[in-house]
């Protein structure tokens, strides 16, 4: 049996480049932003753009659950990436709770698709950094590190 690993960092956010820990701050900003009237699980995402660019993003939760979406989604349906100017570089998941406690939070497996089909589509990596409100911080230099065996559409008929 074949066993499948990957690279990945534990670090605190203090310990990261100025651009990342201002990209994490943003996203931890962003958690104001979230409607999350129900779990009380507030995610706030941003990503870090190839010309400099922050964009940020919170979680919308809706009664009927399955409508909602999650921040890295939100914020990533703001790129295009077709377009090589607006390239995505990084994004940073973050949360807030009544306790604030926690390990830094993985995107859920919808979410890791989409950022993988965005690098994809892009040819060019996405660095993940994942958050917590204590400041550590789990950082893949590669989204596909996340779902290693994606589907994509090579596995579409017709292609």
């Amino acid at each position: 049996m074949e066993q499948f690993s990957f690279p990945f960092l534990h670090t605190t956010r203090t310990q990261l480049p100025q651009d990342i820990q201002d990209l994490i701050a943003a996203a931890d900003k962003a958690t104001a932003d979230a409607y999350a009237p129900y779990s009380n699980f507030r995610v706030g995402a941003g990503l870090l753009l190839t010309n400099g660019q922050v964009r940020t993003g919170s979680n919308h939760e809706v009664a009927s659950y399955p409508a909602g979406i999650c921040a890295e989604r939100a914020v990533v349906s703001t790129v295009n990436p077709l377009d090589k100017a607006q390239q995505v570089k990084a994004i940073a998941v973050t949360y807030r709770t009544a306790t604030n406690e926690g390990d830094p939070l993985s995107p859920c497996g919808i979410c890791r698709q989409t950022i993988l089909e965005t690098q994809l589509a892009q040819e060019s990596v996405i660095a993940i950094y994942m958050s917590c409100p204590d400041g550590r911080v789990i950082y893949v230099e590669d989204a596909s590190s996340l779902l290693p065996f994606y589907f994509s559409a090579k596995q579409l008929p017709g292609n």
